[in-house]
């Protein structure tokens, strides 16, 4: 099996390994990164968020995957799509955490859009959701850039911290 989830013009999606610890530890312990979380991961939480990954590939081929440039092979961040209970409901959910230096730079956009489109048109799904906490302004930006609307809140319990987070949704 290919490495590869898919690709664009300026970057490729693929599975996350063991091997991408450190990579993933570059992105998830920087607090600039990981401010909307309101806290940064152990080497133990990485960890976890790999098995977490690898259990949702088996399970349903998809989760979070590495986004790396195509020239260069830098990794650029992670986008995800992936299951999620919101409530007890089901819903198709799209992600993004890019480094820093990556922000800005229309990335988190195009992987958003390649993923709604393997949503939509391989899935055959007929809505994605993006969950935003209210004050990630950019992430917002995202959505509503490819024309999700907020249709209603959740509190999701971070670490025993309640968050409220958006859910903005978009139909095909």
């Amino acid at each position: 099996m290919s490495n590869i989830f898919l690709k664009t013009k300026r970057f490729t999606l693929r599975y996350i390994t063991q091997n991408d610890f450190e990579e993933l530890k570059a992105i998830l312990q920087d607090k600039n990164v990981m401010y909307a979380w309101e806290y940064d991961f152990s080497d133990e939480d990485i960890q976890n968020w790999i098995d977490k990954n690898l259990e949702r590939y088996k399970k349903y081929n998809l989760g979070f995957f590495l986004m790396t440039e195509n020239i260069s092979g830098e990794v650029l961040g992670q986008a995800a799509l992936m299951p999620d209970f919101i409530n007890e409901q089901k819903y198709y959910e799209i992600g993004y955490i890019l480094k820093k230096r990556y922000w800005h730079q229309g990335f988190a956009t195009e992987a958003a859009k390649a993923l709604i489109n393997y949503a939509f048109n391989t899935l055959n799904l007929d809505e994605v959701i993006f969950e935003i906490r209210p004050e990630n302004l950019s992430s917002r930006k995202v959505a509503e850039r490819l024309n999700a609307k907020i249709c209603g809140d959740f509190i999701k319990n971070v670490r025993g911290k309640k968050m409220v987070h958006l859910i903005y949704k978009l139909h095909c």
